[in-house]
Protein backbone atom coordinates (compact mmCIF):
# COMPACT_ATOMS: atom_id res chain seq x y z
CA UNK A 1 0.00 0.00 0.00
CA UNK A 2 3.04 2.25 -0.26
CA UNK A 3 1.70 3.91 -3.41
CA UNK A 4 -1.42 5.24 -1.68
CA UNK A 5 -1.78 8.89 -0.76
CA UNK A 6 -2.30 9.84 2.88
CA UNK A 7 -6.04 10.33 2.33
CA UNK A 8 -6.34 6.98 0.56
CA UNK A 9 -4.42 5.25 3.35
CA UNK A 10 -6.75 6.72 5.96
CA UNK A 11 -9.80 5.73 3.92
CA UNK A 12 -8.54 2.14 3.67
CA UNK A 13 -7.62 1.76 7.34
CA UNK A 14 -10.22 3.78 9.25
CA UNK A 15 -13.12 1.27 9.27
CA UNK A 16 -11.06 -1.87 10.03
CA UNK A 17 -9.17 0.07 12.70
CA UNK A 18 -12.26 1.34 14.52
CA UNK A 19 -13.94 -2.08 14.39
CA UNK A 20 -10.82 -3.93 15.55
CA UNK A 21 -10.24 -1.77 18.61
CA UNK A 22 -13.82 -1.07 19.71
CA UNK A 23 -15.28 -4.55 19.16
CA UNK A 24 -12.35 -5.92 21.16
CA UNK A 25 -13.66 -3.94 24.13
CA UNK A 26 -17.25 -4.95 23.40
CA UNK A 27 -16.18 -8.61 23.56
CA UNK A 28 -14.80 -8.03 27.07
CA UNK A 29 -18.09 -6.43 28.08
CA UNK A 30 -20.22 -9.28 26.74
CA UNK A 31 -18.07 -11.95 28.38
CA UNK A 32 -18.08 -10.15 31.74
CA UNK A 33 -21.88 -9.87 31.51
CA UNK A 34 -22.11 -13.58 30.71
CA UNK A 35 -20.24 -14.36 33.94
CA UNK A 36 -22.36 -12.12 36.13
CA UNK A 37 -20.94 -8.58 35.98
CA UNK A 38 -23.42 -6.04 34.58
CA UNK A 39 -21.20 -2.99 35.18
CA UNK A 40 -20.58 -2.46 31.45
CA UNK A 41 -24.31 -2.64 30.80
CA UNK A 42 -24.99 -0.01 33.46
CA UNK A 43 -22.54 2.32 31.71
CA UNK A 44 -24.02 1.68 28.24
CA UNK A 45 -20.95 -0.26 27.10
CA UNK A 46 -22.65 -3.60 26.46
CA UNK A 47 -22.96 -2.74 22.80
CA UNK A 48 -21.50 -3.57 19.39
CA UNK A 49 -21.89 0.08 18.40
CA UNK A 50 -18.31 1.39 17.99
CA UNK A 51 -19.45 4.88 19.02
CA UNK A 52 -19.89 3.62 22.58
CA UNK A 53 -16.25 2.57 22.80
CA UNK A 54 -14.24 5.06 20.71
CA UNK A 55 -11.48 7.08 22.34
CA UNK A 56 -10.62 9.79 19.82
CA UNK A 57 -6.91 9.82 20.66
CA UNK A 58 -6.38 6.08 21.16
CA UNK A 59 -8.79 4.66 18.57
CA UNK A 60 -8.29 7.09 15.70
CA UNK A 61 -5.52 9.70 15.97
CA UNK A 62 -2.66 7.64 17.47
CA UNK A 63 -3.15 4.51 15.30
CA UNK A 64 -3.66 6.46 12.07
CA UNK A 65 -0.62 8.57 12.84
CA UNK A 66 1.49 5.41 13.16
CA UNK A 67 0.01 3.96 9.96
CA UNK A 68 0.57 7.11 7.90
CA UNK A 69 4.15 7.35 9.14
CA UNK A 70 4.65 3.76 8.03
CA UNK A 71 6.11 2.61 11.32
CA UNK A 72 4.83 -0.91 10.77
CA UNK A 73 3.49 -1.24 14.33
CA UNK A 74 -0.17 -0.41 14.93
CA UNK A 75 -0.80 0.63 18.51
CA UNK A 76 -4.12 1.92 19.84
CA UNK A 77 -6.84 1.59 22.40
CA UNK A 78 -10.53 2.21 23.04
CA UNK A 79 -12.17 3.41 26.25
CA UNK A 80 -11.59 0.55 28.72
CA UNK A 81 -14.73 -1.39 29.53
CA UNK A 82 -15.63 -0.97 33.22
CA UNK A 83 -15.53 -4.41 34.84
CA UNK A 84 -16.08 -5.21 38.50
CA UNK A 85 -14.26 -8.51 38.86
CA UNK A 86 -15.79 -9.07 42.29
CA UNK A 87 -19.18 -9.46 40.63
CA UNK A 88 -18.05 -12.36 38.45
CA UNK A 89 -19.38 -15.76 39.50
CA UNK A 90 -15.84 -17.05 39.99
CA UNK A 91 -13.62 -13.95 39.73
CA UNK A 92 -10.22 -15.58 39.26
CA UNK A 93 -11.44 -18.33 36.91
CA UNK A 94 -13.83 -16.13 34.90
CA UNK A 95 -11.15 -13.44 34.48
CA UNK A 96 -9.31 -15.75 32.06
CA UNK A 97 -12.28 -15.89 29.67
CA UNK A 98 -13.12 -12.20 30.03
CA UNK A 99 -9.53 -11.35 29.06
CA UNK A 100 -9.36 -13.91 26.23
CA UNK A 101 -12.59 -12.61 24.66
CA UNK A 102 -10.82 -9.51 23.30
CA UNK A 103 -8.06 -11.29 21.34
CA UNK A 104 -10.55 -13.92 20.14
CA UNK A 105 -12.73 -11.15 18.73
CA UNK A 106 -9.72 -9.88 16.77
CA UNK A 107 -9.05 -13.36 15.40
CA UNK A 108 -12.69 -13.66 14.34
CA UNK A 109 -12.58 -10.27 12.62
CA UNK A 110 -9.33 -11.20 10.84
CA UNK A 111 -11.02 -14.31 9.44
CA UNK A 112 -14.05 -12.30 8.34
CA UNK A 113 -11.80 -9.79 6.59
CA UNK A 114 -9.95 -12.69 4.95
CA UNK A 115 -13.26 -13.95 3.54
CA UNK A 116 -14.00 -10.42 2.38
CA UNK A 117 -10.63 -10.32 0.64
CA UNK A 118 -11.41 -13.56 -1.14
CA UNK A 119 -14.81 -12.17 -2.18
CA UNK A 120 -13.12 -9.08 -3.64
CA UNK A 121 -11.52 -11.30 -6.30
CA UNK A 122 -14.93 -11.76 -7.89
CA UNK A 123 -15.85 -8.07 -7.85
CA UNK A 124 -15.46 -5.48 -10.57
CA UNK A 125 -12.00 -3.94 -10.19
CA UNK A 126 -13.49 -0.48 -9.54
CA UNK A 127 -14.96 -1.75 -6.26
CA UNK A 128 -12.88 -4.87 -5.80
CA UNK A 129 -9.45 -3.24 -5.58
CA UNK A 130 -10.20 -0.76 -2.76
CA UNK A 131 -12.27 -3.42 -0.98
CA UNK A 132 -9.33 -5.83 -1.19
CA UNK A 133 -7.00 -3.19 0.28
CA UNK A 134 -9.44 -2.58 3.14
CA UNK A 135 -9.73 -6.32 3.77
CA UNK A 136 -5.94 -6.69 3.85
CA UNK A 137 -5.78 -3.82 6.33
CA UNK A 138 -8.44 -5.52 8.45
CA UNK A 139 -6.47 -8.76 8.55
CA UNK A 140 -3.24 -7.00 9.46
CA UNK A 141 -4.71 -4.74 12.14
CA UNK A 142 -6.62 -7.51 13.88
CA UNK A 143 -3.75 -9.99 13.93
CA UNK A 144 -1.37 -7.30 15.22
CA UNK A 145 -3.75 -6.32 18.02
CA UNK A 146 -4.45 -9.94 18.90
CA UNK A 147 -0.75 -10.74 19.33
CA UNK A 148 -0.06 -7.48 21.18
CA UNK A 149 -2.86 -8.09 23.66
CA UNK A 150 -1.76 -11.68 24.31
CA UNK A 151 1.68 -10.59 25.55
CA UNK A 152 2.10 -11.61 29.22
CA UNK A 153 2.30 -8.03 30.48
CA UNK A 154 -0.25 -6.46 32.81
CA UNK A 155 -2.62 -4.72 32.06
CA UNK A 156 -2.77 -6.46 28.65
CA UNK A 157 -5.15 -9.38 28.21
CA UNK A 158 -2.28 -11.86 28.22
CA UNK A 159 -1.21 -10.52 31.60
CA UNK A 160 -4.77 -10.91 32.94
CA UNK A 161 -4.84 -14.49 31.71
CA UNK A 162 -1.52 -15.29 33.39
CA UNK A 163 -2.81 -13.71 36.62
CA UNK A 164 -5.92 -15.91 36.53
CA UNK A 165 -3.84 -19.07 36.11
CA UNK A 166 -1.30 -18.40 38.86
CA UNK A 167 -1.79 -19.60 42.46
CA UNK A 168 -3.14 -16.86 44.75
CA UNK A 169 0.19 -15.85 46.30
CA UNK A 170 2.08 -15.71 43.00
CA UNK A 171 -0.85 -13.93 41.33
CA UNK A 172 -0.75 -11.23 44.02
CA UNK A 173 2.99 -10.76 43.50
CA UNK A 174 2.53 -10.67 39.72
CA UNK A 175 -0.22 -8.03 40.02
CA UNK A 176 2.30 -5.56 41.47
CA UNK A 177 3.94 -5.34 38.02
CA UNK A 178 0.84 -3.69 36.54
CA UNK A 179 1.96 -0.23 37.65
CA UNK A 180 4.94 -0.58 35.28
CA UNK A 181 3.08 -2.33 32.45
CA UNK A 182 2.36 0.59 30.15
CA UNK A 183 5.88 1.94 30.60
CA UNK A 184 7.28 -1.45 29.62
CA UNK A 185 5.04 -1.54 26.53
CA UNK A 186 6.01 1.99 25.48
CA UNK A 187 9.73 1.26 25.92
CA UNK A 188 9.39 -1.93 23.86
CA UNK A 189 7.43 0.01 21.23
CA UNK A 190 9.86 2.91 20.80
CA UNK A 191 12.95 0.69 20.86
CA UNK A 192 11.41 -1.50 18.12
CA UNK A 193 11.67 -4.56 20.37
CA UNK A 194 7.89 -4.91 20.33
CA UNK A 195 7.89 -5.09 16.54
CA UNK A 196 10.68 -7.66 16.60
CA UNK A 197 8.61 -9.83 18.96
CA UNK A 198 5.34 -9.49 17.09
CA UNK A 199 6.49 -9.61 13.45
CA UNK A 200 7.54 -13.31 13.24
CA UNK A 201 4.34 -14.47 14.95
CA UNK A 202 2.31 -12.11 12.76
CA UNK A 203 3.87 -13.50 9.57
CA UNK A 204 3.11 -17.11 10.55
CA UNK A 205 -0.52 -16.42 11.47
CA UNK A 206 -1.28 -14.29 8.39
CA UNK A 207 0.35 -16.88 6.12
CA UNK A 208 -1.72 -19.58 7.78
CA UNK A 209 -4.96 -17.64 7.29
CA UNK A 210 -4.23 -17.03 3.61
CA UNK A 211 -3.22 -20.66 3.11
CA UNK A 212 -6.34 -22.05 4.79
CA UNK A 213 -8.57 -19.89 2.60
CA UNK A 214 -6.46 -20.63 -0.49
CA UNK A 215 -5.80 -16.95 -1.05
CA UNK A 216 -2.84 -15.75 -3.03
Amino acid sequence: MNNLTTIQTIAVYILPLILAITLHEAAHAYMAHKYGDDTAKQYGRLSLNPMHHIDILGTIIFPLFSIVLGGGMIFGWAKPVPINFARLHNPKKNLFWVALAGPLSNLAMALIWALAFKASIYMDSYFGHPFALMAQAGIGINISLMILNLLPILPLDGGRMIFSLLPAKQAQQYSTTERYGMWIILILLFTNVLGAIIQPIYSVIVHLIYSLLLIG
